[in-house]
């Protein structure tokens, strides 16, 4: 590559940078339909194989896809306000218990008087803010509602991600190839290279994992119902989420059950089947789930994936989290092909060359 060219791509990806950044307050929903528009492709394009036109498997696919969001819309939406209440309500229940039965096993076992914290005072505290915070959100929800401008960009956005989704699954292979044909000459062959390990790796983090959090969304509040938890959906819904990052959703999950199922029961021996419920969860996600939807495709490092997400987040607000794994994936094959630059060069070798040969000139003993 030639110092002219080597220019030439630095000014691109600066411009490119700038205009992310500049663009960021438009470019939610694009980025959206974008990311929808990728993991449904194959699909699309399985349906093409049995000789299904591509617009045909794109309508196809768009009134399943609408379907079960609908469904999902009116059957979770109105269970998740109700938990989401419960759990409110039970907040004056966990101060009582933490002060009547917990403390007084802490002061025992710790041998420290607690008698001067004024819980009395603590529990008022603590419900007037969850009361400020109810008034907060009433307060807010009213002026997102009162604001016409802030109604008509949700509205427009809710609309255009479905239209952008599309004509992108639609015309997907089309822009693909034609982004190829612009790439310069010098510049495809590992280009392509590495747009394919990229997609590999999205592959089984994005295709893959989440199709595990969903299954494990599913499996731990279906387990938690059948204990009889009164918030099993919000729990499993929680640790489905958090299972972004192995082993976060287990340990996150495990807990809140834990405490919500004991403030519920109030019986030690119902956090037995609690364990059984994320153990069958942890079981069928290493044996079954991770196998099956994600294979042996290397993704992301939990590390990576937090740091990502949080960088991204710091950087771009909302925009930078639905850039943040694309861009770590592609910073994580560029990373590769940089370590085995590395190992190949004269920079990581001489320093063994060097080394032998002063071994080589040492005198016999």
């Amino acid at each position: 590559m030639t110092e002219s060219q080597r220019w030439f791509l630095l000014i691109c990806t600066l411009v490119l940078g700038g205009l992310v950044y500049l663009l960021a307050p438009i470019l939610s929903p694009f980025l959206i339909a974008g990311l929808l528009a990728y993991l449904f492709d194959p699909l699309v394009d399985r349906l093409e194989e049995r000789r299904m036109s591509r617009t045909g498997g794109v309508v196809l696919v768009f009134v399943l896809l609408t379907t079960l969001m609908v469904v999902s819309v009116l059957l979770l939406l109105p269970q998740l306000g109700r938990q989401v209440q419960v759990m409110i309500d039970r907040v004056p229940v966990v101060i009582e218990l933490f002060e009547q039965r917990l403390l007084p096993q802490v002061e025992a076992f710790l041998g420290v008087d607690t008698s001067a914290l004024d819980f009395g005072s603590l529990k008022t505290l603590m419900l007037g803010n969850w009361q400020e915070t109810g008034n907060l959100m009433a307060k807010l929800a009213g002026g997102i509602t009162k604001s016409g401008l802030a109604v008509a960009a949700w509205a427009a956005n809710m609309v255009l991600i479905p239209v952008v989704m599309f004509y992108l699954l639609r015309d997907w292979d089309i822009v693909m190839a034609r982004i190829r044909v612009l790439l310069p000459l010098y510049l495809e062959p590992r280009v392509s290279l590495w747009a394919r390990e990229c997609d590999e790796v999205l592959g089984a983090f994005i295709k893959g994992q989440l199709l595990v959090m969903l299954a494990l969304g599913a499996i731990y509040a279906i387990g938690l119902w059948l204990v009889g938890l009164d918030i099993a959906l919000l729990i499993g819904m929680l640790a489905g989420l958090a299972s972004i990052v192995p082993y976060l959703g287990f340990i996150v999950g495990i807990v809140a059950a834990s405490v919500a199922a004991f403030i519920q029961f109030q019986d030690p021996t119902i956090l037995v089947w609690v364990a059984v419920v994320f153990g069958i969860g942890q079981a069928l996600e290493g044996m079954v789930l991770t196998p099956l939807l994600v294979g042996d495709r290397i993704g992301l490092h939990p590390v990576a994936v937090i740091f990502a997400i949080m960088a991204g987040g710091q950087l771009f607000g909302f925009v930078g989290v639905l850039l943040a794994l694309p861009v770590a994936a592609v910073i994580m094959v560029l990373l590769r092909h940089l370590h085995r630059g590395y190992k190949s060069s004269t920079l990581y070798g001489s320093a063994t060359v060097a080394e032998v040969d002063l071994r080589n000139t040492e005198p016999d003993e």
